[in-house]
C-alpha cells in the first residue's frame, strides 16, 4: 500500500472540516489500523492544528483502539478462525514482520518498533498470540504509542518551522 495517497485522503478529509470535527476526525483516524499515528499527526500538523492537542487526541484515538483489541482479542481470534478459507495463504508480511521482531526484541522491542515497522495492531495480536498477558501489551503498546507520538510530534513541528511554515 502507498502511503502517499493515504496521507492525501487523510489531509482532505481533515482539510475539509472545520472546528472541533477535526480533532474527531483526528481521534478516529488514529484508531484506524492502517492510519494511525504515523500518517494522522503530521497530516494534522501540517494542516495547521495544534501540535499538542494533535498529538494528545491522535494518542488516545491509537491508544483506546489497542485497548479495544487487547480486551476483545480472543473473541476476534476465534471469529477470524471461523472466516479463513480453508486454502490460507499464511502470514501476511506486516504479521511476518510483527513477528520478527518479537522473535528478537520480545514485548519491549514489539512495541516500540510496532508502531511504524508494522503498525501498532498488528504488533499487539502478534504480542498477545505469542502468549503475552493482556495487561503487559496493553503497558508496552502504551509506551510505545507515547515515544512515536511525541517523535512525531515534534519532528512535524520542528519541518514545519525549519521550513518557515510554522
Amino acid at each position: 500500500m502507498m502511503l502517499t495517497p493515504l496521507l492525501v485522503d487523510v489531509a482532505g478529509t481533515l482539510a475539509a472540516a472545520s472546528g472541533p470535527l477535526r480533532y474527531a476526525l483526528v481521534f478516529l483516524f488514529a484508531a484506524i489500523p492502517v492510519v494511525e499515528i504515523l500518517v494522522v499527526v503530521p497530516a494534522g500538523i501540517g494542516l495547521g492544528l495544534d501540535p499538542v492537542a494533535t498529538g494528545v487526541v491522535a494518542f488516545a484515538g491509537n491508544v483506546t483502539s489497542v485497548y479495544a483489541l487487547v480486551a476483545f482479542h480472543r473473541r476476534l481470534s476465534r471469529w477470524l478462525r471461523t472466516r479463513r478459507p480453508a486454502t490460507d495463504q499464511g502470514p501476511s508480511d506486516r504479521y511476518a514482520r510483527a513477528r520478527s521482531l518479537w522473535d528478537r526484541y520480545g514485548l519491549p522491542g514489539l512495541a516500540v518498533g510496532g508502531p511504524v515497522l508494522t503498525g501498532v495492531h498488528v504488533a499487539a495480536l502478534v504480542a498477545l498470540l505469542a502468549g503475552s498477558s493482556s495487561r503487559p501489551v496493553a503497558g508496552w503498546m502504551t509506551v510505545g504509542i507515547g515515544v512515536w507520538t511525541v517523535l512525531l510530534v515534534a519532528g512535524s513541528a520542528f519541518g514545519l518551522s525549519l521550513l518557515g511554515l510554522a
